[in-house]
């Protein structure tokens, strides 16, 4: 009987080892070159980059057995009972526009930015599992996104925050590549884009406060406080991010994953004030405070950055924590209402312009669902 489950465990070890080796989901490593280049930054050291302050990553066991206790329990409310519907755009629609700066939410933290007539990408995660394989991670909530990736016409630029699942996708960079003139991340995320065969002349990387211009517009890779990883050895060995497009007309923020800090309040006195801020409000739970926001400091987020209008984002695609699938955007309202914030909430596929004042799209989500 030992044997057998010493063989078991044996083989189990050995298909996890085997996956993770092969899988191409798992993306690559830094090369040596690469490496030394990131000594040079303020945010690398003993081999990782790190945040500006000591946060906690690691749980202790007892609350990594209740978190995933908590996560595999079933709980009310954490998914949508029924599919979530979106607002559909055509491919001829987005190639096409030279009109004011707009954006569509694919839900999540993945957004279509048409600014200065160009289209950009942010963290295109297009596919339905957030995990690197199907049966490791939850659903998409919607089974139809606003557009397919076939039907995306050429893309000027992706903006990439990080390289966890849920917003750097195999899949999507794969299907995207081609018709994607340049790709913008933090520093070490390049090494995942290499081994996917992006090519190397179309790929730059940044490092905080960097800022760079692409034709018109510019972009600065600005702090956030999280983490990175997509495999079993590689934590914090690329760097994660926030980022600021700015354009004649517009001045737009984009949190990426972060918890609260210093930051908000710096990069709102550096490149602030900011027409449109799309802030992470989701996947929080108070085991992990530190590289997630509550909705209530999200909306300080936005106060700090100094946002004309806010958008909550991180939310209403996948099930990462264990709080109700509305709860992030139920607390973020009441706390903004509070806070005399202006902000916006729309179904997934919305047009959302960045300077428009119509307020109808702070009808709550979840009763826009089947409209």
């Amino acid at each position: 009987m030992v044997l057998s489950i010493v063989i078991v465990v044996a083989a189990i070890a050995l298909v996890v080892v085997l996956f993770v080796q092969f899988s191409p989901q798992f993306g690559g490593k830094a090369s040596k070159e690469a490496i030394e280049s990131y000594k040079t930054s303020k945010n690398y050291k003993d081999g990782v980059f790190k945040n500006a302050k000591d946060v906690k990553l690691d749980m202790s066991l007892k609350d990594m057995g209740k978190a995933l206790m908590s996560f595999f329990k079933s709980q009310p409310n954490t998914k949508p009972e029924h599919d979530l519907t979106s607002v559909k755009i055509d491919s001829l629609n987005i190639a096409n526009y030279n009109g004011d700066t707009r954006l569509v939410w694919f839900g999540h933290s993945t957004f279509l930015l048409q600014i200065q007539g160009k289209t950009i990408l942010i963290d295109p995660m297009l596919s339905s599992v957030p995990a690197p394989h199907p049966t490791l991670g939850s659903k998409r909530f919607s089974q139809e996104l606003p557009i397919t990736i076939e039907q995306l016409p050429k893309i000027d630029a992706v903006l990439i925050s990080h390289d966890h699942y849920d917003h750097l996708d195999y899949e999507s960079i794969k299907a995207l590549k081609d018709k994607v003139d340049h790709f913008y991340m933090p520093l070490g995320v390049s090494a995942h884009l290499l081994e996917w065969n992006v090519d190397k002349s179309k790929i730059t990387e940044l490092d905080w406060w960097e800022e760079i211009t692409f034709n018109d517009l510019k972009l600065v890779c600005t702090p956030a406080q999280h983490f990175s990883g997509r495999g079993l050895s590689d934590r914090a060995k690329t760097l994660w991010s926030s980022w600021v497009i700015q354009s004649k007309n517009d001045n737009i923020f984009f949190s990426g994953d972060s918890g609260y800090a210093n930051h908000f309040k710096e990069i709102g006195e550096k490149y602030g004030p900011f027409d449109f801020a799309m802030i992470e409000c989701g996947q929080y739970n108070e085991m992990w405070p530190d590289i997630h926001m509550f909705p209530e400091e999200t909306v300080q987020a936005g106060l700090d950055v100094n946002a004309k209008k806010v958008m909550p984002i991180h939310w209403g695609a996948f099930k990462l924590a264990m709080h109700t699938w509305t709860d992030p955007v139920e607390r973020f309202i009441i706390s903004a209402e509070q806070s005399k914030l202006n902000f916006i909430v729309p179904k997934i596929g919305r047009v959302i312009y960045t300077k428009n004042t119509d307020t109808s799209a702070n009808k709550p989500f979840w009763f826009q669902v089947n409209q």
